[in-house]
């Protein structure tokens, strides 16, 4: 490992990042790129850099849009300048438990009930368990992934596609699985 000059190391091995759903493990051509994070200020910039670099699809999996990281004024201008300079931007979020986002009078539901024909939320079915970890992914090119949705550990990747793209199938699969979250966006309305 080596140090990249924000206190965060730079993993060189290319295996793929821990045991995550339907993933296992893969190499990649694009290992260089991998970070270590590790601390929740770590994950919160690993994760504005992968939204600030999506360019047309944002996927977000989470307990329940951790305020700290999602409803931060940075994160929410990132998405903002997504939506809309872009007709064909998304972004889709899958929540585990959505009644505790709900409760904190969250920043970005408020943001999603502005941009309703951008954001779109979705609760995780129940065959899914909410401990398949955390992420978000930019694209199919660049993510920041946690093993345990409770703790910071993870990776960030900017770009290794193959191992993005698992990530994203796992999403879309959870995502045709999951029931849209109408009854969120109604109680903020």
């Amino acid at each position: 490992m080596s140090e990249n000059g924000n206190g965060s190391s730079t993993n060189q091995s290319a295996g793929a990042p821990g045991a995550a759903p339907g993933t296992g493990a893969g190499t990649s051509a694009a290992a260089s790129t991998r970070t270590i994070v590790s601390t929740m200020p770590e994950v919160r910039e690993a994760s504005l850099r992968v939204a600030r670099s999506a360019q047309r699809l944002l996927s977000i999996f989470t307990l329940d849009l951790e305020p700290m990281i999602y409803g931060e004024e940075p994160f929410l201008e990132a998405i903002k300048r997504l939506v809309l300079a872009r007709s064909y931007a998304k972004v889709r979020v899958l929540l585990a438990d959505p009644s505790r986002a709900m409760v904190d009078n969250n920043r970005f539901l408020i943001l999603a009930r502005r941009l309703t024909s951008c954001i779109d939320l979705r609760t995780m079915a129940q065959e899914y368990p909410a401990s398949a970890g955390a992420f978000i992914i930019a694209d199919d090119k660049a993510l920041v992934y946690r093993l345990q949705a409770n703790r910071w550990d993870g990776i960030a990747d900017m770009n290794d596609p193959l191992i993005v793209r698992r990530y994203l199938a796992f999403f879309d699969e959870v995502w045709n699985m999951s029931m849209q979250e109408s009854q969120m966006r109604q109680m903020f309305m």
